[in-house]
C-alpha cells in the first residue's frame, strides 16, 4: 500500500508488517448474506451492523474545506435514508450516481427517528451480485475513526484477502504433529485462513480453537517452566522449628479462635518454609477472613526461627492500620515492630531503618518506602505482599534485592480468583483460600435503592446513628464532570448536612485531593467514633477497619465494579452487629450494570462474584503485570471464558515439558517460539515474586 496509509496503519493499530496484519483477528462476525428494508432498520439496530438496497434519489454538499459534507439520499419501496461522509468526499463523489442502486453497509444512527448512516460502505448491485459465493461471514476488525474513514469496515478484510494470496503457502506450523493428533487440532494455516475467510461457523470454531490453544499453551510453556526452574534452582530459607513466640502467641495471645481455613493455610505455610525451596505462595481470603492473622503468624515462624520479616501495603492508611493492628496483638511479647512510609517523620524514619539494619527490629510494615535503596534488613526471610494486584511487578521485584538469597514470599489478595483459573493460569504460584468468615460475624445484607429512596435512606441513617451506630456514604468523584451524570462528593456532602443539621451529627470527609494529614485527622475521628458519618471516595475501599461502622452507602453504584463494591461492603460487618449495605443508583440502568448490583444484592460470597466479575469483565491482570507491561498478548484466547482449553494446554505443557525440559529436541523448537512469545522471557521473571 502507499506510504501514507501504512503511515496510518501503523499509527493506529501497530500494524508495520505482514506478520502484524495476519495476527489482526476480527473479534467478531456478521452475516452479509442479510439484507434489510428500510423500514426493518429500527432504533433497536443502532449498535449493530447492517446492510439494506437504496436507490440514490439525490445529493447535497456543505460546508467548505476541512468541513465539508457530501450527503446521498437514497430510498427504497419501504422508506428513505441518508448517507453521510465527512471524509473522502472527492473519492466518494465520483462513485456515486443518482438513479443508481447500491448495496449499503454500515452501522445506523437516527436523527428524529430518520435514518442515517455516516460513512458506509458501499457498491453498486451488479458488483455485489457479482462477488463469488461466500459463507456469508464477514469478520469485523478492531479499528478507530480515522482508518474507518479511510479503509472501511471492509478495508481491512480486503487488506487480509491481497496478503492471504501472498503468505498462504509459506506458513509453516510450530505445532508437533503429535500434539496437533492429541488435542485435535487443524493446522496453522487452515487455522489462519478459516479465522478470516470462515466458511462456516464451525469453521470459525475449530480455527478460534487452535488459536486460543497455541497462545494459552504458550503461557502455560512458560509458567510450568519457571516453576520446575524456581523448585530446582532457588534455595529458600529453612524454618525447622515452630518457637516460643509462636506458641505463646497461638496458646495465650489470639483474641479469637482460628478458623478450619487459617489453621489449613499456615499449616501449607509451616510445611513450605522447611522444604528448603523458596516459598511463592498467593493466599486468597474475603473481606474480613482474617489474613492478616494469617500473615502475622507466618511472620512469627520467620522471627522464631532468627530472620527479619516485612509486611508491604499499598496505602498508607492500610499500613498505618497493619502497624497498629500488630503493635496491638503483639504487645506483651519480645517482638519489635516497626513502620516507614514515604509520609514517616525523621525519627521515625531513622528509628525504622538503624533498626532493621541492625537486625533489632524484627518486623517492619510499610508501604512501598520499603523497596527503597536505603532500606536495608539484617536477615530477611519472610515477606508478605497485601493486596498485591496495586504494586506494579518491579516494585514487588526489587523486594529481593534487600538479602542474597530470596526470601519466602506470601502475596494476600481479597480480589478473589476462582481457584481452578488461578491455579491453572497462575501454575508457577502455590495458591491458599481461606473460604471462612470468623465466627460471630453476620452477613451483611445488602440492598438496591434508586434516588427516589433518598428519603428513606437519611431516615435509616438517622436510627442506625441514633443506635450508636455510624455510616459510610462513599461516592465515585470528587468534582463535578460535565460528561459523566453521577453524584459528586461535595454535592452529597452539603445534602447530608443539610439532612443532618444537628450538632451531634458530624459529618466527616475523607478523598485523595485533601493534604494527608488533614485526611488522616478525618479517619482518626470517625474511628474514634467522634463523628458518625464519613463522606468519602473510595479512597476507604482498602484499609479502614471500625468495627462500630454498620452502614455502608454507595452512591452511583452502577459505576463501581463488581470487585471494588464488594470491597467497600467490607468495610462493614466487622463488629457482631448486623451491618448494611445500600447500593443507590440512577434509574435507567445498563443490563450489565443491573446484573451487578442484583449479584451484590443476592450474595456475600466473593468468589462467586469473582466468577461473575470476570466473566463481565475478562480476566483483567490478575497478577498485576500490566502495570510494567507485561500482561500476556492474547489475541484470541480468554482465560475467564476457556478455562477448558486453559486446562487441557497445562496438561500438554506438563507433558511436553516433562519429555523436553528445555524444548531442545528438533520437533519442539516452534514450541520454543511460541513459549517466548507469549511467556514474556524477555523481561523479569516475575513468577518468582508474585
Amino acid at each position: 500500500m502507499g506510504e501514507v496509509r501504512a503511515r496510518l496503519l501503523e499509527k493506529e493499530l501497530g500494524i508495520r508488517t505482514a506478520e502484524d496484519l495476519l495476527w489482526h483477528i476480527p473479534f467478531r462476525y456478521i452475516d452479509r448474506t442479510k439484507v434489510y428494508a428500510i423500514n426493518e432498520i429500527t432504533e433497536e439496530r443502532e449498535l449493530s451492523l447492517v446492510q439494506f438496497r437504496a436507490r440514490v434519489t439525490g445529493v447535497s454538499y456543505a460546508g467548505e474545506g476541512r468541513k465539508k459534507r457530501f450527503t446521498a439520499f437514497v430510498s427504497d419501496r419501504t422508506g428513505s435514508a441518508e448517507l453521510v461522509w465527512f471524509q473522502g468526499v472527492k473519492w466518494i463523489e465520483k462513485r456515486i450516481e443518482v438513479g443508481r442502486e447500491y448495496l449499503i453497509f454500515g452501522r445506523p444512527s437516527f436523527y428524529r427517528h430518520e435514518l442515517s448512516m455516516v460513512h458506509p460502505e458501499i457498491e453498486t448491485m451488479e458488483q455485489a451480485l457479482s462477488r463469488r459465493a461466500e459463507s456469508g461471514m464477514q469478520g469485523i476488525y478492531s479499528s478507530t475513526e480515522k482508518l474507518s474513514a479511510t479503509f472501511g469496515t471492509k478495508g481491512l478484510y480486503q487488506l487480509q484477502s491481497t496478503l492471504w494470496s501472498l503468505v498462504k503457502d509459506s506458513i509453516r506450523d510450530y505445532m508437533p504433529a503429535s500434539v496437533r493428533e492429541k488435542y485435535g487440532l487443524m493446522s496453522l494455516r487452515d487455522a489462519l485462513h478459516d479465522i478470516h475467510f470462515p466458511p462456516s461457523a464451525e469453521g470459525v470454531r475449530q480455527a478460534q480453537y487452535r488459536l486460543k490453544f497455541d497462545e494459552l499453551l504458550g503461557v502455560q510453556l512458560g509458567v510450568q517452566s519457571r516453576r520446575t526452574e524456581r523448585l530446582q534452582k532457588m534455595g529458600g530459607f529453612l524454618f525447622p522449628k515452630v518457637g516460643e513466640l509462636f506458641n505463646e502467641f497461638y496458646h495465650h495471645k489470639l483474641p479469637f479462635p482460628l478458623t478450619g481455613a487459617q489453621k489449613r493455610v499456615i499449616h501449607e505455610i509451616r510445611k513450605d518454609t522447611v522444604t528448603g525451596y523458596q516459598m511463592n505462595r498467593l493466599l486468597q481470603g474475603d473481606v474480613g477472613s482474617g489474613k492478616t492473622m494469617v500473615a502475622l503468624m507466618s511472620m512469627l515462624l520467620a522471627v522464631d526461627n532468627g530472620f527479619q520479616a516485612c509486611m508491604m501495603a499499598p496505602t498508607e492508611i492500610l499500613a498505618r492500620q497493619h502497624f497498629a493492628t500488630l503493635s496491638r496483638m503483639l504487645k506483651e511479647l519480645p517482638v519489635k515492630v516497626a513502620i516507614l512510609t514515604g509520609a514517616s517523620k525523621a525519627k521515625e524514619r531513622r528509628t525504622a531503618l538503624e533498626g532493621i539494619a541492625s537486625g533489632e527490629v524484627q518486623i517492619l510494615v510499610g508501604t512501598h518506602a520499603l523497596i527503597e535503596e536505603k532500606v536495608q534488613f539484617d536477615n530477611l526471610g519472610f515477606v508478605v505482599i497485601d493486596e498485591q494486584h496495586r504494586f506494579g511487578v518491579e516494585q514487588r521485584a526489587r523486594l529481593w534485592t534487600k538479602n542474597a538469597r530470596p526470601p519466602h514470599i506470601l502475596v494476600m489478595t481479597a480480589t478473589p480468583i476462582p481457584r481452578t483459573l488461578a491455579m491453572t493460569l497462575y501454575g508457577d504460584l502455590d495458591v491458599s483460600v481461606i473460604d471462612e468468615l470468623p465466627p460471630g460475624r453476620q452477613p451483611i445484607r445488602t440492598y438496591h435503592y434508586t434516588d427516589a429512596a433518598r428519603l428513606k435512606l437519611f431516615g435509616f441513617m438517622r436510627e442506625q446513628i441514633k443506635a450508636g451506630r455510624q455510616v459510610y456514604v462513599v461516592y465515585p468523584l470528587i468534582k463535578e464532570s460535565e460528561k459523566m451524570d453521577y453524584k459528586n462528593l461535595m454535592e452529597g456532602y452539603e445534602a447530608i448536612s443539610r439532612d443532618f443539621p444537628l450538632p451531634e451529627y458530624i459529618t466527616e470527609v475523607c478523598h485523595g485531593q485533601i493534604k494527608p494529614q488533614d485526611k488522616e485527622a478525618s479517619m482518626d475521628r470517625f474511628k474514634r467514633g467522634e463523628a458518625h458519618i464519613l463522606v468519602a471516595t473510595s479512597v476507604i475501599e482498602v484499609g479502614v477497619d471500625v468495627p462500630n461502622a454498620t452502614v455502608m452507602v454507595i452512591e452511583s453504584a452502577e459505576r463501581f465494579g463488581l470487585s471494588q463494591l464488594h470491597q467497600l461492603r467490607g468495610r462493614v460487618g466487622r463488629g457482631g452487629g448486623q451491618s448494611y449495605c445500600i447500593l443507590m443508583s440512577g434509574e435507567k440502568l445498563s443490563r450489565e450494570s443491573r446484573e451487578r448490583l442484583r449479584a451484590m444484592c443476592e450474595t456475600t460470597d466473593g468468589f462467586r462474584l469473582a466468577e461473575l466479575d470476570l466473566k463481565l469483565r475478562g480476566a483483567g491482570d490478575i497478577n498485576g503485570t500490566q502495570q510494567s507491561g507485561m500482561a500476556f498478548d492474547l489475541k484470541v484466547a480468554n482465560p475467564t471464558l476457556d478455562v477448558q482449553i486453559l486446562s487441557r494446554t497445562k496438561e500438554a505443557a506438563e507433558e511436553i515439558l516433562q519429555q523436553d525440559p528445555n524444548l531442545t529436541r528438533p520437533e519442539n523448537q516452534g514450541l520454543r517460539l511460541l513459549k517466548s512469545r507469549y511467556s514474556g522471557e524477555s523481561q523479569i521473571d516475575f513468577s518468582r515474586i508474585s
